[in-house]
């Protein structure tokens, strides 16, 4: 069984409170909920952590180093600028999969980059929850990793 990490970033939390026409009023629990059923109906152990301070994920990201098969990360705001957050990505070489509910490109200018694209595996995004399904679905496919840490 694969086990993936799922992380979310500053204000995820607020998921069907905040900006309600960009994602919508489903709440970010019962997000959570329906993609633990979908990890589970395809056979991945999801473990999931939302924090809304940059260290707690970057600590998570380096823990997850020998331990975790793959990454999905929704980092919210800290996509556009941190690079603890790339490098953290960067140093454990798992394959980590960039996700967000909302098309960052056709949002504000400032969310049209992301410092962490080019240490993840790909990038989904703009399909509401949709996104997180769909990466779980290419975990899913992916061969199995060697966990060897050395």
């Amino acid at each position: 069984m694969k086990h993936i990490l799922f992380l979310l970033g500053p204000n995820l939390n607020m998921v069907g409170i905040r900006d309600r026409h960009v994602y919508g009023t489903e709440t970010a629990a019962s997000i959570e909920q329906e993609v633990r059923q979908y990890a589970d109906k395809l056979g991945l152990e999801l473990e999931v952590f939302q924090s809304n301070h940059e260290g707690d994920i970057v600590d998570k990201i380096h823990a997850a180093y020998g331990q975790k098969d793959g990454i999905m990360i929704n980092a919210g705001a800290l996509t556009h600028y941190s690079y603890a957050l790339r490098d953290a990505i960067e140093a454990v070489q798992i394959p980590t999969i960039e996700t967000h509910m909302s098309n960052i490109y056709a949002r504000e200018e400032f969310r049209h980059h992301s410092v962490i694209s080019a240490v993840c595996r790909g990038c989904i995004a703009g399909f509401g929850k949709q996104s997180y399904f769909l990466a779980l679905e290419a975990f899913a496919q992916m061969p199995e990793p060697s966990r060897e840490v050395s």
